[in-house]
């Protein structure tokens, strides 16, 4: 294993900035929560893993056959994703008083159709994609990765998502009222943009 904690602890902390910004997995979850309680809830919130482990696959995979057929790519990916993250932050700090809307699509009754929309949230969040696809070079050296290396990835990108997620099922009713404060989610979205600014701002230096 060529990772270490520092480089873990890192990307620990991205993830959780990651969960923290509100975005179409909040929606969703915040929404089978309300119209069905936990039951409907923690379905999505494990739809939502099987994406949280394919994206960082996909990224570390796709990009080791960049990385033999470009030299430099991994330097290019890193900027790139330094980039993106500082983007992130500031449209989300411009947009702050933009509240969550939901989408009854989502809230279907059932373990399965839970299951199945949060597998479809995290495959078309821009977020996660922009995340794992732009952003996760910037954390490791994707040539240098081990098998190891690739577990630890992802049990991260599993495990914080899906903990954060179940705790705000289990807190809807607190987030339902949270979310139904203008003052409130403009301090979120403020203090996520800033953290979001910040982390890429690490990732282009260290």
């Amino acid at each position: 294993m060529t990772l270490g904690i520092p480089e873990l602890a890192l990307y620990a902390g991205a993830l959780l900035i990651l969960f923290l910004t509100p975005g179409p997995v909040w929606v969703a979850l915040v929404a089978r929560a309300i119209s069905g309680g936990f039951q409907a809830a923690w379905p999505l919130a494990l739809g939502v893993v099987v994406g949280d482990v394919l994206w960082p696959l996909l990224a570390i995979f796709g990009l080791s056959f960049m990385v033999s057929v470009y030299a430099g790519f991994l330097d290019i990916l890193r900027y790139a994703g330094a980039i993106i993250f500082i983007i992130m932050g500031v449209l989300l700090i411009r947009h702050a008083d933009r509240a969550l809307s939901t989408d009854k699509r989502l809230t279907r009754p059932g373990m399965w159709a839970g299951f199945l929309a949060g597998l479809l949230v995290i495959l078309g969040n821009p977020k996660a994609i922009l995340f794992y696809m732009g952003v996760l070079p910037g954390f490791f050296d994707i040539a240098l990765v081990t098998g190891w290396d690739i577990f630890a990835i992802c049990l991260l990108s599993a495990v914080i998502p899906l903990f954060g997620n179940l705790v705000l099922a289990v807190m809807v009713g607190h987030v339902k009222r949270f979310l139904a404060s203008p003052k409130a989610v403009r301090r979120t979205n403020l203090g996520a943009g800033t953290a979001l600014i910040l982390v890429g701002i690490a990732i282009a230096f260290l």
